[in-house]
């Protein structure tokens, strides 16, 4: 666990519960340091970069807080430098309750998973949305060429803490692209199989067919 994180994250209600059920100590040890924010390395670089999707939660004016899933083509979330994070929000169903709490309130926390492998990082920052001309700007250098969606405005995200969590209760999903990758040396075999046993059969039709 980073350190910032655990800063921001146990609060004494929180401190209290881990006292409470013994993991306290644990906790305290992860977090000593200083409260500088947390800095993304070439792990989390390369971790961000390889997602096709994640969750943003905000909490709104009522106190509520919303969850919303994010998606697109594989790393549109890009790490732009050590603190800081951005994506192009792409035109949805125009509801637009992420982009107004986060008017109220910056902060926003990000949950990302590798599912195949297990793996999850959550990050903590505060939102910058920019739109019209700041956004086509950066919209040029966030867009992915192949993927046709429209962007209505960027969020860049300057992240003060973050957390790479357990392993724990995630059960492995897989994409059709990562399943078609582990099926692709079998498919070979089989069409090289299938060819071979064409080759077989035609081998032997002829004999069968030779003058005795």
């Amino acid at each position: 666990m980073a350190r910032n994180f655990g800063s921001l994250v146990f609060t004494p209600v929180v401190q209290a519960l881990q006292e409470k059920y013994g993991s306290r100590r644990q906790y305290a040890r992860m977090a000593e340091g200083n409260a500088s924010p947390d800095r993304l390395g070439p792990e989390e670089s390369v971790f961000i970069g390889e997602r096709d999707s994640f969750y943003i939660a905000t909490v709104g004016s009522t106190g509520w807080p919303y969850v919303q899933h994010r998606g697109g083509p594989k790393g549109f979330l890009k790490v732009i430098d050590e603190h800081t994070i951005a994506f192009a929000d792409f035109r949805g169903n125009k509801q637009y309750v992420s982009t107004g709490n986060l008017a109220t309130d910056n902060r926003a926390a990000l949950i990302m998973v590798d599912y195949p492998a297990q793996v999850r990082l959550k990050i903590l920052g505060r939102v910058e949305i920019l739109e019209g001309d700041a956004a086509r700007e950066w919209g040029d250098r966030l867009r992915d060429p192949g993927y046709k969606a429209v962007i209505e405005r960027v969020y860049l995200i300057h992240v003060e803490g973050l957390d790479w969590n357990c392993p724990q209760h995630i059960t492995p999903r897989f994409t059709v692209e990562q399943i078609q990758q582990e099926l692709a040396p079998f498919e070979r075999r089989l069409q090289e199989l299938e060819a071979e046993n064409k080759k077989l059969r035609d081998a032997a039709q002829t004999s069968g067919n030779s003058p005795g």
